[in-house]
């Protein structure tokens, strides 16, 4: 196992902040700690890659897993995950075993969507993936009863030829009635991304069979929330109406039955440049008193759909939505393209007064090529549930797209990322890319080094009477696809 307490300012290097066009774009310069590294020499991966992380916190104890060893046609050699249980200040990392022929004895030939839930009622930390094999894709989860030191062979929960986008959460209040439930989600996009769920009521070990919600609804990237009541929340991407669509569907008798999904907001998002993978993937959290955020890349807010900005829509009750707000990162006018969000929020926060952590990537010009687009994370945060923020914070970058590995879809960083916190502060944990050696990457999952101090920050920033524009729309549209 790695013990991971270097760091390091950012991804700048020999470029000197120039993003190869004369442009100069300054490197940002927040303290990260590297989480992890990629071991493995397989030559079926592109080395040395580690990608597309999710996260976890439950008190002091944080977890996050991800790719590692990305593979062009789908997956990586495995799935790595690291862990702090002083509330960030160290991290180990490793490996889970008996998924691939790489690592632990596994059978399959790649892995990938990751995700992490606790379990509190059994003591139990479960991390999600996609094992791929040649014929088959399984939806997983590996178990940990000791805190995260150990973990299980991976428990199968689903199987079939095309199986996608896996996201896994468990009711951990105890004012539930469904205290101890976990919850998965997937699509089958062999079956145009149809939608399935299922339950598991003792730690991960059996699960349910799978269902599709009432509706048949298609779509992929749900994340499954549970409120303290014990009603289940699930909003996702719908790439099979026209136009796409944030929509979700709930539970309120523990995943034995599902709803028709509800409506949230058309999407209108602006293809990423330079040849990255990017969707309109959301990401959705929920803050102690039940209130579920959701937050995608839209350019509904821009004249022409010029770029992205990340909106954000909320409900108390699954049913309801509020119209999206653009959150003011910059100027509706700026030249900066936003993408790949990944929210956090302090459970020990609600409402008017909830915490709201976001890490993301972008672009400070939209209009760029693969030749000369300066990738970066940013972050920015809310002590009002979302009705102002303060102002963003560049904290990795510049990268060029050519430091990342290929996909079927594009150069890969992510296609989701996470945010959690641990005793007041918000840890983002996201990919950052070094330029190459020869054909060697130098792409890994880091954490800015201290957390971020959300009280501590400065700005308050609004959009107030801001409204979408009717005719913006992606120039290209969007087309149901594998993220895998």
């Amino acid at each position: 196992m790695v013990v991971a307490v270097s760091s390091c300012g950012s991804s700048y290097s020999s470029n000197n902040g120039s993003n190869g066009s004369g442009n100069d774009f300054p490197p940002a310069t927040v303290p990260l700690t590297r989480l992890s590294t990629d071991p493995f020499t397989n030559t079926t991966s592109q080395h040395a890659t580690e990608v597309e992380p999710g996260s976890f916190a439950s008190g002091s104890t944080v977890i996050t897993s991800f790719q590692v060893g990305r593979i062009h046609g789908g997956g990586a050699a495995d799935i790595g995950y690291a862990i702090s249980r002083d509330a960030g200040l160290t991290w180990n990392s490793g490996l889970l075993p008996g998924i691939t022929t790489f690592q632990g004895g596994g059978t399959n030939s790649a892995v990938s969507d990751t995700d992490v839930a606790y379990d509190a009622k059994h003591g139990i930390w479960l991390i999600s993936s996609l094992p791929i094999s040649a014929t088959n894709i399984q939806v997983a989860v590996n178990r940990s009863a000791d805190g995260g030191a150990t973990w299980s062979n991976p428990v199968m929960v689903a199987q079939g030829p095309d199986l996608d986008k896996d996201w896994l959460v468990c009711d951990s209040a105890t004012t539930s009635p469904h205290f101890g439930n976990c919850y998965m989600e997937w699509d089958d996009n062999g079956s145009g991304n149809l939608l399935f769920m299922s339950t598991s009521t003792d730690g991960g070990l059996t699960w349910s069979t799978p269902v599709t919600p009432s509706g048949s609804p298609h779509g992929l990237g749900g994340q499954p929330l549970v409120q303290p009541g014990g009603k289940v929340i699930v909003p996702y991407l719908a790439d099979a109406v026209s136009p796409n669509a944030i929509q979700s569907f709930a539970s309120s008798d523990g995943g034995a039955s599902w709803s028709v999904a509800v409506h949230i907001a058309n999407v209108s998002d602006h293809p990423v440049a330079g040849g990255l993978r990017s969707d309109a993937l959301p990401s959705a959290q929920i803050d102690g008193g039940g209130n579920v955020y959701v937050i995608w890349q839209d350019c509904s807010f821009r004249a022409g759909c010029t770029s992205n900005d990340l909106v954000m829509s909320t409900t108390a009750d699954g049913t309801t939505w509020t119209a999206p707000v653009r959150i003011p990162i910059d100027a509706a006018t700026s030249t900066l393209d936003h993408f790949i969000p990944g929210l956090g929020i302090d459970p020990a926060t609600t409402g008017s007064t909830a915490h709201l952590g976001l890490t993301y990537y972008y672009y400070p010009v939209a209009n760029c090529t693969a030749a000369n687009c300066a990738l970066y994370v940013g972050f920015i945060s809310s002590l009002d549930g979302g009705a102002t923020w303060s102002a963003a914070t560049p904290v990795a970058g510049p990268m060029s797209v050519s430091w990342l590995p290929s996909t079927l879809s594009g150069q890969m960083v992510a296609d989701y990322i996470a945010t959690s916190f641990v005793n007041g502060k918000a840890f983002g944990f996201f990919a950052v890319a070094k330029a190459n050696a020869g054909t060697t990457f130098d792409e890994a999952i880091y954490t800015t080094a201290s957390g971020m101090d959300v009280l501590a920050a400065q700005g308050r920033n609004s959009s107030p009477g801001e409204r979408r524009i009717a005719t913006a729309k992606s120039p290209t549209g969007r087309k149901t696809r594998t993220v895998r």
